[in-house]
């Protein structure tokens, strides 16, 4: 049955901007800042920020009829990860400090700045980018004064009348409500819930017409405490708050529509919220905001924020409830962490406690601080590691982190030639070579990561300790610089490792190099053996003591060798596990495999089984992800379920979500996303896209509109394991 809570005129809005409405309003900057002004002798820093200054003078406004929150990201560059005007690349991949923006307002921000200056200390370029953060607050105020100027206009203009939209309700009556909620934010403090809402909103808005793609955060953490201040005064309701926060999610669409969709969808802005879980005190954030967040995704079935919520073995009972009827409703809107093992495991990397207990994401699901990290991270694939050691001559993707693997160990055999591995672990050592080989050229070029690079000031502004350092993003200021290695194809390097074991050296039914050459050859004219490979072995993902335990020692391997160096030359690397979508691109570089796969073929996903091999359930999935110790792995690895809709018919059901997200937990894993959608009406909505146009599904660490991914992303998402029971 649809939930009805939210207004018609907020549904209006969602679905002007599901439509792409305001996405296709948006316009090209048109200009450069070199057009504009003289920029020789100012530094990059310097440059970007008149930019920024030229940006909040000349973005056209969108304010609208029946909106409870105004700013909007209009130029057309910003959704090109752009800066618009200084025409250089912003930054994505990380979440800026908006909790501590919002306590203090950018007055307080600017008071910091003043104060670092007035301490001294500071070298030229120090001071300088200071300088640069100041101009970028001025743009931040003169964006602000013409909302503030354009909204005092229309209520002067409007009359008391009804909507020129047709819906109920006067248009002043808004307007003025809206100018009042405004004015004293973001330059000072919220007073009141709805000055949080579009506090928070205006500094995001702010830093997306910037081009910048940062994650929100911890919104219930950030907001509730001003949502339980006006509910014990009177000054709100829940209705009232729950319509506010609706329409700080409506402006989340703002740029659908804006360009052609990209090969990955068009909302992979990395635009992540971060819900429940504890504080840094170890006490539980879920509240009434963290309820209301999930209300509106189950009634709007808006994805352009992808929700994590943080559970742990604590976690309200109705807050897994909530969580499971809103997954009944499809759409990969909402995924969800094991809290406990991931503070474990930031905390055995290093991180304090109450550090470790404020993480969130950088706009995927890879854990950072948020406020105080630049973020990175390199994929590599594992069965090109693989299909090295069985001398197969796999080229590495271009771009990614395994460009060494040209040079790598090759004992036993010569690339190329016929490998001679007399056993088994002979075999698996020159593997582990390999992957040796491959985690070092990621470690390599880990140590020069983000050492003197030029970020837009208005970034380094919101991250600490750039300020005191007087240092930006790309240049060392953050108080942790990270780049994760991130291997990618465990699944089927593990489930292929099992296959040559159990064919070539216990059952002896053909020798190594007859196998190579099988697989050399795509498994041409031995139909029969590829079929009964992937028809004989459980392997991973159907709980299988001998096909887990193979994933688990790579798994085991892989940590402990990116473990060995944490800390080198100022950057932190904590080992992850992902694809994000690379599966489709590695299949170029990828030969057949001996799991039965041939060449071209979608493999597994993140760290998901690979497709079709899950024949035992979605518990037998979970059991044999959760087989890990992911405290080994603090930049987190995560399973994808895709169960079928007619599982969930009834409240029944429902519960039974419940209890595998309470198994999740209590067997030990670390992310989750589940999935409802059937493979019928994926296909429908391939051959008959006009009727299917806000079907959203979960791509990795975002949720796309089907729709708007390509072929091969689109057949990617249809070729997963649908469980039927």
């Amino acid at each position: 049955m649809q939930v009805s809570r939210l207004s018609d005129i907020t549904h209006s809005l969602a679905q002007r901007g599901l439509d792409g409405e305001f996405g296709r309003a948006t316009v090209p900057a048109g200009v450069t800042i070199d057009e504009l002004m003289d920029t020789s002798g100012l530094s990059e820093e310097m440059a970007c920020a008149h930019a920024i200054r030229f940006i909040a003078q000349s973005a056209p406004l969108r304010i609208l009829p029946g909106e409870r929150i105004v700013g909007s990201a209009t130029f057309r560059e910003a959704i090109c990860h752009q800066v618009p005007i200084w025409g250089k690349a912003s930054v994505s991949h990380t979440t800026l400090g908006f909790g501590k923006a919002l306590r203090l307002g950018y007055k307080g921000l600017r008071a910091q700045i003043d104060e670092r200056l007035k301490r001294g200390g500071l070298d030229e370029k120090g001071v300088d980018l200071l300088q640069a953060m100041l101009l970028c607050l001025d743009a931040a105020a003169m964006w602000h004064r013409r909302h503030i100027e354009a909204l005092e206009e229309l209520v002067a203009d409007s009359s008391g009348g009804g909507s020129p939209t047709g819906l109920s309700g006067p248009p002043r009556t808004g307007y003025e409500r809206v100018l009042a909620n405004l004015r004293n934010v973001p330059e000072n403090p919220p007073a009141s819930f709805a000055e949080a809402v579009q506090s928070l909103w205006f500094m995001y808005a702010f830093q997306r017409l910037c081009g910048n793609w940062s994650g929100l955060g911890r919104l219930d953490e950030m907001l509730g405490p001003y949502l339980k201040a006006d509910l014990a005064s009177g000054a709100t309701t829940l209705d009232e708050a729950r319509e506010d926060l609706a329409h700080f999610w409506i402006k989340g669409t703002e740029w659908i529509g804006g360009l052609e969709a990209y090969y990955g969808g068009d909302a992979q802005h990395y635009q992540n919220v971060v819900l429940g879980g504890v504080d840094a005190e170890g006490n539980e954030v879920t509240n009434e905001v963290t309820y209301l967040v999930l209300d509106i995704i189950e009634e709007l079935g808006i994805s352009d924020y992808p929700v994590a919520v943080r559970l742990n073995a604590r976690s309200p009972e109705r807050l897994l409830r909530r969580i499971a009827e809103v997954q009944r409703r499809g759409g990969g809107i909402v995924s969800v962490y094991n809290e406990d093992v991931v503070i474990a495991a930031l905390c055995k990397f290093g991180y304090p406690p109450k550090i470790a207990r404020r993480y969130t994401n950088d706009g995927c699901w890879e854990t950072l601080i948020p406020g105080e990290t630049c973020f990175s991270y390199v994929p590599f694939d594992t069965l090109l590691c693989l299909q090295s050691a069985l001398g197969m001559n796999p080229a590495p993707p271009e771009g990614d982190g395994v460009r060494a693997l040209e040079s790598a160990p090759t004992d036993g055999h010569d690339n190329g030639h016929e490998p001679l591995y007399a056993t088994f672990d002979d075999l698996y050592g020159a593997f582990r070579r390999e992957l040796a080989a491959a985690v070092d050229a990621v470690q390599r070029g880990a140590d020069g990561f983000a050492d003197g690079g030029t970020a837009p000031p208005i970034v380094s502004l919101m991250i600490d300790d750039c300020i005191e350092r007087g240092r930006g993003y790309y240049d060392r200021g953050p108080r942790y610089v990270v780049q994760a290695p991130h291997a990618g194809g465990l699944a089927n390097a593990a489930d292929s490792l099992l296959a040559i074991r159990k064919l070539v050296y216990e059952d002896n039914l053909l020798t190594l190099p007859d196998l190579v050459g099988i697989l050399r050859g795509n498994w041409e004219g031995r139909e029969d053996l590829r079929q009964r490979v992937l028809r004989r072995f459980d392997f991973y993902g159907n709980d299988d003591a001998e096909a887990d335990a193979m994933v688990r020692r790579i798994f085991d391997d892989y940590t402990e060798m990116v473990a060995g160096v944490k800390e080198r030359s100022g950057v932190l690397r904590p080992a992850g596990l992902s694809t994000f979508g690379r599966e489709i691109i590695w299949r170029e570089h990828r030969k057949a495999s001996a799991d039965g796969h041939r060449e071209g073929e979608f493999l597994a996903t993140n760290f998901s089984p690979s497709p079709g091999a899950e024949r035992n359930g979605p518990t037998a999935a979970l059991r044999s992800y959760c087989n890990m110790d992911f405290t080994r792995l603090p930049n987190i690895g995560t399973l994808e379920l895709k169960l079928s809709p007619s599982l969930v018919d009834s409240d029944a059901d429902t519960e039974a979500i419940v209890s595998l997200l309470r198994a999740f937990v209590t067997l030990g894993g670390c992310y989750l996303n589940i999935d409802m959608v059937s493979r019928e009406t994926l296909l429908d909505a391939q051959a008959r896209p006009e009727l299917h146009r806000a079907l959203a599904v979960r791509i990795s660490g975002w949720s796309a509109r089907f729709v708007t991914l390509d072929r091969d992303w689109q057949d990617m998402i249809i070729g997963r394991t649908e469980h039927w029971t």
